[in-house]
């Protein structure tokens, strides 16, 4: 899929994700890879004016659905089965750019790994693997 079919693609099957307004944007999308944005906005921070952990954890869980689809297509159940997350330090208060690599993909099991960067900076603020498992009828 392209960028264009995903993001249509989310659109229709999670609405929700724009709730408030939209702030993820998918940037680039390759063989096993993805690359995402999340703009910065004051509905992601948390008590010390850093971005929250659950804005960098959805922000890396969805980054790697994105370098799923765009290999395997529109495929609204695979679904996430493991998720783990290193915070490595605190991310300012800019965009975070999700660099999502797909490290197997199978017929049945997906595995990658996720970087999050402040944007503009080039120490990774989040490690995150992850595994999802990919529905038999495609």
């Amino acid at each position: 899929m392209t960028i264009s079919e995903v993001e249509t693609y989310l659109d229709q099957v999670f609405p929700q994700l724009h709730y408030g307004g939209r702030t993820y944007f998918i940037e680039d999308v390759g063989p096993l890879t993805a690359r995402m944005r999340c703009d910065y906005h004051e509905r992601h921070l948390r008590p010390g004016g850093t971005i929250s952990g659950p804005t960098m954890m959805a922000l890396a869980d969805l980054a790697l659905y994105v370098a799923i689809l765009a290999q395997i297509g529109p495929v609204g159940l695979a679904v996430t089965t493991s998720l783990n997350y290193n915070f490595l330090r605190k991310p300012g208060p800019v965009a975070l750019i999700a660099e999502a690599r797909l490290l197997k993909l199978g017929k049945r099991l997906a595995v990658g790994e996720v970087a999050l960067f402040s944007q503009g900076g080039s120490a990774m603020v989040c490690h995150a693997t992850g595994t999802y498992s990919i529905p038999s009828e495609r």
